[in-house]
């Protein structure tokens, strides 16, 4: 039960203002169409616009995947890392890396903007301002 209120209340995001609202005796019709429409308003502009992941989040998922790359060296794997520089990484071995980010986070990163991720603060930069980043 407590998932399904989860759920609910991820999509259903209400105000304090439309809270009170509801608690009034008799709330009139337009509050309630006012709280109805802006509830499927958010969660449709979640749905279509997307929303982003935590900075700090997206930053321990990165390091965790470089850091299971089977060329790296964990010990040499910080969040400021360059790819090649520092972990020892050719373009090859960094546009694998990148798949497998694509494959953690759930979407396909164009490659205009795949060539310009070498190092780890560069992809926790462009997946943490990405909206369909999951």
């Amino acid at each position: 039960m407590a998932a399904v209120r989860g759920a609910l209340l991820k999509h259903l995001r209400v105000n304090a203002t439309s809270l009170s609202l509801l608690r009034s005796p008799s709330p009139t019709p337009n509050a309630l169409f006012a709280l109805t429409f802006n509830a499927v308003r958010r969660g449709f502009s979640d749905e279509v616009m997307g929303s982003f992941l935590d900075k700090s989040e997206v930053t321990d998922r990165v390091l965790c995947v470089v850091k299971n790359f089977q060329k790296v060296d964990p010990s040499k794997v910080t969040p400021t890392a360059h790819f090649q520089k520092d972990l020892g990484l050719d373009s090859l071995d960094t546009v694998e890396v990148v798949r497998a980010l694509e494959e953690e986070f759930g979407f396909e990163i164009p490659d205009n903007e795949a060539d310009k991720i070498s190092s780890i603060n560069h992809a926790v930069e462009f997946i943490a301002s990405h909206p369909q980043a999951k």
